[in-house]
């Protein structure tokens, strides 16, 4: 083999598409890297089907879960493993190759599924937080407002809003008007990158982050309010009997601790979501100059908000512990002492 032909067979070996001469090249990195990368995203991707298909069936499973809350936290749990599973093992393997193999149109319709079950499950914790502000600062009223068939409805509604959203947006070329000749310039076989002009970048970061972001906050600085004046009230408390303030006080320790890990729900929420969404909103405006590796590392740690919802319940919610080691020890460890889930 020639000098020339050994320089032209090492460079179609960095290749998606080594026979076509517009293949996008192939991300080089050493094979202890590719290693390292697969096995933290394949850990990320198995915690977070898992995971969240162990909030599933528990929820399904038992009926004291079967509350208007916890049918939310189903539904958002539902979105976290359809990304797991649905999403994020063709993300793992574009990003460590750098190439996408499975054409323009699955390409369309991984993207709007991305969207989709991302965007669910935003708005699903916004759902969670208005859910919790009823309970909390106006429990009288709550079980009125709030049941399992309200929270059907709604729980539909951001299902079928996602999804048209989504695919909407995708399929219709609206977010790439007036990047027509940027594309082209840019465009490769074997990318799949979704881009964003500079309205729908704000659009898509205002309607499906921030609102629900702000939404969130302001909600639960209200709870923390109304969690504080609770337990204010409890401590001036000298006429009620010892029993009931007893009770009052135990009260007031589980909204107060509802309402910390509501704050630890939300500060993943922000830590996760923020960079993306704000690079989302503001590299249209400055020429989609951030690099690529850089926007997808971005997109994975997006993804690790899924991954962490379910932990966050497993590790703080009684309820669900209780509930993951009996549905463990049954039907994975095979014992069968336990039937039911006694609540305390």
């Amino acid at each position: 083999m020639s000098p020339n032909e050994s320089e032209i067979y090492a460079e179609n070996i960095f290749l998606c598409y080594p026979l076509l001469p517009d293949s996008c090249p192939r991300a080089h990195r050493l094979t202890v890297v590719k290693v390292a990368m697969y096995t933290v995203m394949l850990l990320m991707i198995l915690t977070t089907v898992f995971g969240n298909l162990l909030i599933i069936i528990s929820i399904s499973h038992f009926k004291q879960l079967q509350s208007p809350t916890h049918l939310v936290v189903r539904s958002l749990a539902a979105s976290d493993c359809l990304l797991g599973s649905l999403v994020m093992p063709y993300s793992m393997v574009r990003s460590v190759e750098g190439c996408w193999f499975l054409g323009d149109v699955v390409c369309k319709a991984h993207s709007s599924l991305d969207m989709t079950f991302s965007i669910s499950s935003l708005i699903h914790l916004s759902l969670i937080s208005i859910d919790r502000y009823w309970a909390i600062c106006d429990p009288l009223r709550y079980k009125m407002r709030i049941t399992n068939n309200t929270v059907t409805i709604f729980t539909t509604f951001t299902w079928l809003f996602s999804f048209m959203y989504s695919f909407s947006v995708v399929f219709s070329g609206i977010n790439k008007v007036g990047l027509e000749m940027f594309i082209m310039q840019v465009y490769c076989v074997g990318s799949c990158v979704l881009f964003f002009n500079k309205q729908w970048g704000l659009i898509c970061s205002l309607l499906t982050f921030f609102l629900p972001g702000t939404i969130m906050t302001s909600l639960y600085m209200k709870i923390f309010h109304v969690a504080r004046k609770h337990a204010r009230v409890i401590s001036e408390s000298v006429t009620v009997g010892a029993t009931g303030v007893l009770k009052s006080q135990s009260s007031v320790q589980r909204e107060r601790k509802a309402a910390k890990t509501l704050a630890i729900v939300m500060g993943v929420f922000y830590v996760c979501w923020l960079p993306f969404f704000t690079a989302t909103a503001v590299d249209p405006f400055l020429n989609f100059s951030t690099p690529v590796d850089v926007f997808d590392a971005l997109v994975w740690f997006g993804y690790f908000n899924s991954t962490c919802n379910p932990l966050i319940y497993g590790f703080f919610y009684p309820r669900f512990q209780k509930a993951f080691k009996i549905l463990i020890s049954t039907y994975i460890c095979g014992y069968n002492d336990f039937s039911t889930l006694t609540l305390e």
